[in-house]
């Protein structure tokens, strides 16, 4: 059962990104052949005015498919025939869906909490190693050269530290201070070493206003982990053998759902839908940041790309992004065997 829900939540994230893309198409006046949640072989479809609507077999992804998107079309309503701001607004809709449903779980969080974290310290652990530095009422104002807009992003700018030595700008005393080299005691979790967090940060009664503010800058903490996942994956921080495709997003949202904890389905649900929207909007072939970036040369040109041309390099990064798919595939299965 447990797996089930997972399948589900995953695909309302893939549905809620098509939705984007679907809804803008429509409302741009493009003709939608299909509207589809899954890969594969098709389960149950019907149609509906202009539109095939189709659940299929895998379910790993979905997909719009509009006319004249990836072959010439003369249906004065195909997607070319849009204004390229249309076909920019239609092609990002999907990531920013995601982003938007990402808030949207991250607020609902935001109403379970009695208290919202701040950035200012209240108190230190016995025997806290960054007393020597640190002091109860200091403001965290930036680790790291990262500017600090919610508790969030002090947990997650330390935890990414590997040598427990980093930078921080403090508000102290209305002063703002930098100190160099703030030194924390490191822990080993299974052979790879983290900070331990030695202080706690002062909590704050909520209000309506509060709430939606503290959300928002949530949500932007989660976003920016994202971006800084991804230049660890390409500065060679973390090897491919780490990144987890549909499979293991489905076996930890599973786990999150064995523990029936709501909050912890919830934040889960929030990181892989803000992942999922931050990863489409790479300008990368095959991705719909890729299909942006063209559509940003042709607004500046005044003319599209060759469309065959343009058609030639997103074939060859979806045979690239296939590749990876399946490695991800293998590890998450070798991960499931193993227990690793």
């Amino acid at each position: 059962m447990s797996i089930v829900i997972a399948v589900l939540l995953f695909g309302f994230m893939i549905f809620f990104h098509e939705l984007g893309h679907f809804a803008t198409a429509k409302w741009s006046g493009v003709r939608v052949n299909e509207f589809s949640i899954g890969m594969g072989p098709k389960i149950v479809s019907f149609t509906k005015g202009e539109t095939d609507y189709s659940l299929r077999l895998l379910p790993i992804g979905g997909f719009v498919a509009m006319e004249g998107e990836d072959e010439e079309s003369d249906d004065e309503n195909s997607f070319m025939a849009c204004p390229v701001w249309k076909r920019i607004i239609i092609t990002s809709a999907g990531a920013i869906m995601n982003l938007i449903l990402g808030l949207a779980v991250v607020l609902i969080l935001t109403c379970g909490q009695t208290l919202l974290g701040t950035t200012t310290i209240a108190s230190f652990a016995e025997n806290a190693s960054s007393t020597e530095y640190l002091q109860v009422d200091d403001r965290i104002l930036a680790v790291n050269g990262e500017k600090s807009g919610c508790d969030y992003d002090i947990v997650y700018s330390l935890v990414r530290d590997t040598d427990g030595v980093v930078s921080m700008d403090v508000l102290r005393g209305g002063e703002k201070i930098h100190l160099d080299e703030v030194v924390f005691d490191m822990q080993d979790l299974g052979g790879t070493k983290s900070i331990i967090l030695d202080f706690t940060i002062y909590g704050e009664e909520p209000t309506v206003f509060g709430r939606v503010s503290y959300a928002f800058r949530w949500t932007w903490s989660l976003i920016k982990l994202v971006w800084h996942s991804l230049g660890d994956i390409i500065s060679g921080e973390f090897g491919i053998s780490q990144l987890s495709g549909p499979i293991g997003v489905t076996e930890t949202i599973s786990d999150a759902v064995k523990t029936t904890n709501y909050k912890s389905i919830l934040l889960i649900l929030a990181i892989v839908t803000v992942n999922l929207g931050v990863f489409n909007l790479l300008p990368l072939p095959a991705l719909d940041g890729g299909r942006i970036f063209f559509m940003v040369i042709e607004l500046f040109r005044g003319k599209p790309i060759n469309q065959k041309v343009e058609g030639i390099i997103h074939t060859v990064g979806m045979g690239l992004l296939m590749l990876l798919m399946v490695i991800v595939a293998y590890n998450d299965i070798v991960r499931l065997i193993t227990g690793g």
